[in-house]
Protein backbone atom coordinates (compact mmCIF):
# COMPACT_ATOMS: atom_id res chain seq x y z
CA UNK A 1 0.00 0.00 0.00
CA UNK A 2 2.77 2.41 0.97
CA UNK A 3 4.65 1.68 -2.27
CA UNK A 4 1.50 2.31 -4.30
CA UNK A 5 0.95 5.60 -2.49
CA UNK A 6 4.54 6.68 -3.16
CA UNK A 7 4.26 5.76 -6.85
CA UNK A 8 0.99 7.64 -7.11
CA UNK A 9 2.54 10.70 -5.46
CA UNK A 10 5.59 10.55 -7.74
CA UNK A 11 3.31 10.28 -10.76
CA UNK A 12 1.25 13.29 -9.67
CA UNK A 13 4.34 15.36 -8.94
CA UNK A 14 5.81 14.43 -12.32
CA UNK A 15 2.65 15.51 -14.11
CA UNK A 16 2.53 18.77 -12.15
CA UNK A 17 6.19 19.46 -12.90
CA UNK A 18 5.61 18.79 -16.58
CA UNK A 19 2.61 21.13 -16.66
CA UNK A 20 4.50 23.85 -14.79
CA UNK A 21 7.49 23.57 -17.14
CA UNK A 22 5.24 23.64 -20.21
CA UNK A 23 3.37 26.71 -18.98
CA UNK A 24 6.63 28.51 -18.18
CA UNK A 25 8.07 27.62 -21.58
CA UNK A 26 4.89 28.75 -23.37
CA UNK A 27 4.77 32.04 -21.45
CA UNK A 28 8.43 32.67 -22.23
CA UNK A 29 7.98 31.86 -25.93
CA UNK A 30 4.87 34.04 -26.22
CA UNK A 31 6.46 37.05 -24.54
CA UNK A 32 9.70 36.83 -26.51
CA UNK A 33 7.88 36.20 -29.79
CA UNK A 34 5.66 39.24 -29.24
CA UNK A 35 8.62 41.45 -28.30
CA UNK A 36 10.61 40.45 -31.36
CA UNK A 37 7.68 40.77 -33.76
CA UNK A 38 6.78 44.15 -32.26
CA UNK A 39 10.29 45.42 -33.02
CA UNK A 40 10.41 44.85 -36.78
CA UNK A 41 8.39 45.73 -39.88
CA UNK A 42 8.85 43.38 -42.80
CA UNK A 43 8.41 43.25 -46.57
CA UNK A 44 6.75 40.21 -48.12
CA UNK A 45 6.84 39.74 -51.90
CA UNK A 46 4.92 36.83 -53.47
CA UNK A 47 5.51 35.74 -57.07
CA UNK A 48 2.70 34.97 -59.51
CA UNK A 49 3.89 31.34 -59.78
CA UNK A 50 6.99 29.18 -59.35
CA UNK A 51 7.96 29.34 -63.02
CA UNK A 52 11.48 30.63 -63.69
CA UNK A 53 10.07 33.70 -65.42
CA UNK A 54 7.77 34.61 -62.53
CA UNK A 55 10.46 34.00 -59.93
CA UNK A 56 12.91 36.22 -61.83
CA UNK A 57 10.23 38.88 -62.06
CA UNK A 58 9.70 38.66 -58.29
CA UNK A 59 13.37 39.42 -57.66
CA UNK A 60 13.34 42.36 -60.05
CA UNK A 61 10.27 43.78 -58.30
CA UNK A 62 12.03 43.20 -54.98
CA UNK A 63 15.17 45.05 -56.08
CA UNK A 64 13.22 48.07 -57.33
CA UNK A 65 11.10 48.22 -54.17
CA UNK A 66 14.15 48.02 -51.91
CA UNK A 67 15.81 50.82 -53.85
CA UNK A 68 12.69 52.95 -53.51
CA UNK A 69 12.21 52.12 -49.83
CA UNK A 70 15.81 52.71 -48.81
CA UNK A 71 15.59 56.37 -49.81
CA UNK A 72 12.18 56.75 -48.19
CA UNK A 73 12.96 54.99 -44.89
CA UNK A 74 16.57 56.11 -44.43
CA UNK A 75 15.69 58.54 -41.63
CA UNK A 76 13.00 56.41 -39.98
CA UNK A 77 13.65 56.00 -36.26
CA UNK A 78 10.74 53.81 -35.13
CA UNK A 79 8.75 50.88 -36.43
CA UNK A 80 5.52 52.88 -36.23
CA UNK A 81 7.06 55.58 -38.42
CA UNK A 82 7.90 52.93 -41.01
CA UNK A 83 4.33 51.56 -40.89
CA UNK A 84 2.87 55.06 -41.23
CA UNK A 85 5.07 55.78 -44.24
CA UNK A 86 4.12 52.46 -45.83
CA UNK A 87 0.40 53.06 -45.28
CA UNK A 88 0.59 56.54 -46.78
CA UNK A 89 2.50 55.35 -49.87
CA UNK A 90 0.70 52.12 -50.77
CA UNK A 91 -0.25 53.41 -54.22
CA UNK A 92 3.33 54.50 -54.91
CA UNK A 93 4.64 51.05 -53.94
CA UNK A 94 2.09 49.49 -56.26
CA UNK A 95 3.11 51.74 -59.14
CA UNK A 96 6.81 50.96 -58.62
CA UNK A 97 6.06 47.23 -58.75
CA UNK A 98 3.67 47.57 -61.72
CA UNK A 99 6.27 49.49 -63.69
CA UNK A 100 8.73 46.61 -63.32
CA UNK A 101 6.05 44.08 -64.30
CA UNK A 102 5.22 46.04 -67.43
CA UNK A 103 8.87 46.67 -68.32
CA UNK A 104 9.41 42.91 -68.25
CA UNK A 105 6.53 42.33 -70.65
CA UNK A 106 3.94 40.93 -68.22
CA UNK A 107 0.35 42.04 -67.66
CA UNK A 108 -0.03 40.99 -64.03
CA UNK A 109 -1.80 43.20 -61.56
CA UNK A 110 -0.12 43.95 -58.22
CA UNK A 111 -1.81 44.08 -54.82
CA UNK A 112 -0.13 45.95 -51.95
CA UNK A 113 -1.31 45.91 -48.33
CA UNK A 114 -0.12 46.37 -44.76
CA UNK A 115 -1.16 43.79 -42.17
CA UNK A 116 -0.10 41.16 -39.66
CA UNK A 117 1.06 38.01 -41.44
CA UNK A 118 2.58 34.64 -40.62
CA UNK A 119 6.28 34.15 -41.39
CA UNK A 120 8.54 31.10 -41.16
CA UNK A 121 11.96 31.21 -39.50
CA UNK A 122 14.15 33.28 -41.81
CA UNK A 123 17.86 34.15 -41.88
CA UNK A 124 19.03 37.61 -42.90
CA UNK A 125 22.81 37.37 -43.07
CA UNK A 126 23.91 36.91 -39.47
CA UNK A 127 20.46 37.63 -38.00
CA UNK A 128 17.73 34.96 -37.75
CA UNK A 129 14.13 35.92 -37.02
CA UNK A 130 11.99 33.12 -35.53
CA UNK A 131 8.73 31.98 -37.07
CA UNK A 132 5.71 33.97 -35.97
CA UNK A 133 3.30 36.74 -36.92
CA UNK A 134 4.81 40.05 -37.98
CA UNK A 135 3.54 43.39 -39.23
CA UNK A 136 4.52 43.64 -42.88
CA UNK A 137 4.02 45.29 -46.23
CA UNK A 138 2.77 42.51 -48.52
CA UNK A 139 3.24 42.75 -52.29
CA UNK A 140 1.31 40.13 -54.30
CA UNK A 141 2.17 39.77 -57.98
CA UNK A 142 -0.57 38.39 -60.24
CA UNK A 143 -2.16 35.27 -58.73
CA UNK A 144 0.40 35.29 -55.89
CA UNK A 145 0.72 31.49 -55.97
CA UNK A 146 4.51 31.31 -56.16
CA UNK A 147 7.30 31.22 -53.62
CA UNK A 148 7.66 34.07 -51.13
CA UNK A 149 10.53 36.43 -50.50
CA UNK A 150 10.99 38.20 -47.16
CA UNK A 151 12.88 41.31 -46.12
CA UNK A 152 13.04 43.58 -43.08
CA UNK A 153 12.08 47.19 -43.73
CA UNK A 154 12.63 48.36 -40.17
CA UNK A 155 15.24 48.28 -38.90
CA UNK A 156 16.61 48.16 -42.45
CA UNK A 157 18.45 44.84 -42.62
CA UNK A 158 19.78 45.61 -46.09
CA UNK A 159 22.87 44.01 -47.61
CA UNK A 160 25.13 44.51 -50.59
CA UNK A 161 24.15 40.93 -51.48
CA UNK A 162 20.60 40.47 -50.16
CA UNK A 163 20.84 36.68 -50.25
CA UNK A 164 24.01 36.12 -48.25
CA UNK A 165 25.32 39.43 -46.96
CA UNK A 166 26.00 40.54 -43.41
CA UNK A 167 23.62 42.88 -41.64
CA UNK A 168 25.20 46.35 -41.23
CA UNK A 169 26.24 47.20 -37.69
CA UNK A 170 23.95 50.24 -37.68
CA UNK A 171 20.94 48.04 -38.44
CA UNK A 172 21.91 45.52 -35.77
CA UNK A 173 22.37 48.36 -33.30
CA UNK A 174 18.85 49.66 -34.02
CA UNK A 175 17.44 46.16 -33.61
CA UNK A 176 19.37 45.65 -30.38
CA UNK A 177 18.03 48.92 -28.98
CA UNK A 178 14.48 47.56 -29.36
CA UNK A 179 15.16 44.17 -27.77
CA UNK A 180 16.42 42.89 -24.44
CA UNK A 181 19.95 41.44 -24.36
CA UNK A 182 18.55 37.90 -24.34
CA UNK A 183 16.12 38.58 -27.19
CA UNK A 184 18.91 40.03 -29.32
CA UNK A 185 21.07 37.01 -28.50
CA UNK A 186 18.22 34.78 -29.69
CA UNK A 187 18.15 36.37 -33.15
CA UNK A 188 21.93 36.62 -33.49
CA UNK A 189 23.69 33.71 -35.15
CA UNK A 190 26.42 33.47 -32.50
CA UNK A 191 24.15 31.62 -30.06
CA UNK A 192 25.56 29.55 -27.19
CA UNK A 193 23.94 26.23 -26.30
CA UNK A 194 21.55 27.78 -23.77
CA UNK A 195 20.33 30.46 -26.17
CA UNK A 196 20.05 27.93 -28.99
CA UNK A 197 17.83 25.73 -26.79
CA UNK A 198 15.56 28.70 -26.03
CA UNK A 199 15.38 29.54 -29.74
CA UNK A 200 14.22 25.96 -30.41
CA UNK A 201 11.52 26.37 -27.75
CA UNK A 202 10.39 29.55 -29.48
CA UNK A 203 10.29 27.80 -32.86
CA UNK A 204 8.38 24.82 -31.45
CA UNK A 205 5.51 26.89 -30.05
CA UNK A 206 5.33 29.10 -33.15
CA UNK A 207 5.57 26.30 -35.71
CA UNK A 208 2.88 24.25 -33.97
CA UNK A 209 0.37 27.08 -33.83
CA UNK A 210 0.36 27.61 -30.08
CA UNK A 211 1.17 31.29 -30.55
CA UNK A 212 -1.41 32.89 -32.81
CA UNK A 213 -1.65 36.13 -34.76
CA UNK A 214 -2.29 39.46 -33.11
CA UNK A 215 -5.89 40.63 -33.25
Amino acid sequence: MKNNSKLKMIFILTILLFLYTTICAFTYAQNVSNNISNSVFRLHVIANSNSDEDQNLKYKVRDRLIQYMNSMLSSTSTKQDAINIANSHLEEFKQVALKVVQEEGFEYDVKVSVGNFEFPTKEYGDITLPAGYYDALKVEIGQAEGKNWWFVMFPPLCFVDVTSGVVPEKSKSELKNNLSDEEFALVSNNKNNGILFKFKILEFFNNNGFITAKK
